[in-house]
């Protein structure tokens, strides 16, 4: 932790305990005195926020500023659960664009580009943030948010659009399209800033190819602000993220306790300036580590690695932990094997069953491929499982996030 990080985070504790029901409550039951952080070391001391917290307090009991002071809120999908609603000030909004500019920035964005923006936009933070980093940066901004396939290729093909910011399953989608209808010698495409979900290096490889761009990864989540938190530089060697506005630790999910630099573990954020709804010491859930070292692109600003999978995505299967990251870097080892798969998890006479559905590459036969896959997951993570092998194109595609994982065993 940097001396200014320190002082910025002595502020924020007592910004909290002077206007924040949520925190003063609980500061309490931790018995925490805010006074007792008097240097980095402390900040063990300081309870972990968690979704399950967030969501207890919905609607808006983490608000920490009066209601005038609130000009928009976001929210998370809820899919799992109540929502998290997310209010933001203006200096809130601010900063989330600054933060959106410097990573399209850092892509090499400038304002003479035009960035067809594809995410979601309405309480989703996606598409607005976009929108907002573009337009701080003077690029052209195309809002033409989720789907609608026909005329998203329309609108990049007319308005010339040269960046794209999706889903990594979208991208996919409007690449296999263009390749398909033969379009690339028409699009203008240079760049693709792709967040949302993980994704592999055979999604990455083919969306880079067949599109014929560069790829930067983006980072972020509703909770702490929406997308452009970090990003990736053209070194491609972990994420930047602005460390000025947010600490990042990396603690062992498990235990709680932090790890050392360069570790795998739980992403761990604090949000050091923010005002709406400020975080401290909040769970991503996210797997990562941070990096160490200078990047040769000369920017100071410190790295994480790129999320290998969440907590949560962890199933497990005769015992053994399955991560979908660990699907991902068997697949990019199989030749002839592309980067699209689904996890079918069942119970078959009372034991656990593991169906691995793959798309393979013209010309490679189903048979040989599907031995392949099952002899080299069965080495690399210990586990035997059944293999089906399908046409380029067999699973489905989305518009938004991929389900890599159909859990039938409790149906």
């Amino acid at each position: 932790m940097k001396a200014e990080q320190f002082t910025k985070l002595k502020a924020l504790l007592e910004r909290v305990q002077k206007n924040s029901v949520f925190y003063k409550s609980k500061f309490a039951a931790a018995g925490l005195d805010i006074n007792e952080i008097k240097d980095p070391s402390d900040l063990a001391k300081i309870p972990f926020t968690t979704k399950e917290q967030l969501r207890e307090a919905y609607p808006l009991g983490i608000q920490a500023v009066p209601d005038e002071d609130i000009v928009r809120i976001h929210s998370s999908s809820g899919t799992t659960g109540k929502p998290i609603i997310i209010p933001y000030t203006v200096n809130d909004v601010q900063t989330w664009a600054e933060m959106m500019s410097r990573c399209m920035a850092v892509a090499g964005v400038t304002n003479k580009d035009r960035v067809q923006i594809t995410p979601g936009y309405g309480l989703w933070t996606a598409g607005i943030g976009f929108q907002a980093g573009a337009e701080r940066l003077g690029a052209m901004a195309i809002p033409m948010g989720p789907g609608n396939t026909e005329k998203q290729l329309q609108m990049m093909i007319d308005l010339g659009a040269t960046v794209l910011t999706a889903t990594s399953s979208y991208a996919l989608l409007l690449a296999e399209q263009i390749h398909k209808r033969g379009l690339k010698d028409q699009i203008k495409l240079k760049k693709g800033i792709i967040g949302s979900e993980r994704w592999g290096e055979k999604m990455r490889a083919r969306i880079k190819d067949e599109l014929g761009i560069e790829l930067y990864d983006i980072y972020g989540l509703t909770e702490i602000y929406g997308p452009g938190i970090s990003i990736s530089c053209k070194y491609n060697n972990g994420l930047h993220y602005w460390d000025e506005y947010l600490l990042f630790e990396v603690i062992n999910p498990q235990t709680g306790e932090n790890v050392p630099d360069g570790e795998y573990g739980e992403l761990v954020i604090t949000t050091l300036t923010k005002e709406g709804a400020p975080l401290i010491r909040y769970r991503t859930r996210d797997i990562t580590r941070l990096l160490t070292g200078e990047c040769p692109c000369g920017m100071s600003h410190p790295r994480h690695d790129i999320i290998l999978g969440r907590t949560d995505d962890m199933v497990k299967v005769k015992g053994v932990n399955i991560y979908p990251g660990q699907v991902d870097d068997v697949l990019k080892h199989i030749e002839g094997v592309s980067s699209e798969y689904q996890i079918v998890l069942d119970r078959v006479e009372a034991k656990d069953s593991m169906l691995l559905r793959f798309e393979l590459q013209d010309g490679v036969t189903a048979a040989d491929a599907e031995m392949r896959v099952k002899k080299y997951f069965k080495t690399k993570v210990g586990l035997s499982i059944n293999t089906e092998a399908l046409k380029l194109g067999g699973l489905p595609r989305s518009e938004k996030k991929t389900a890599r994982v159909i859990d039938n065993r409790y149906a």
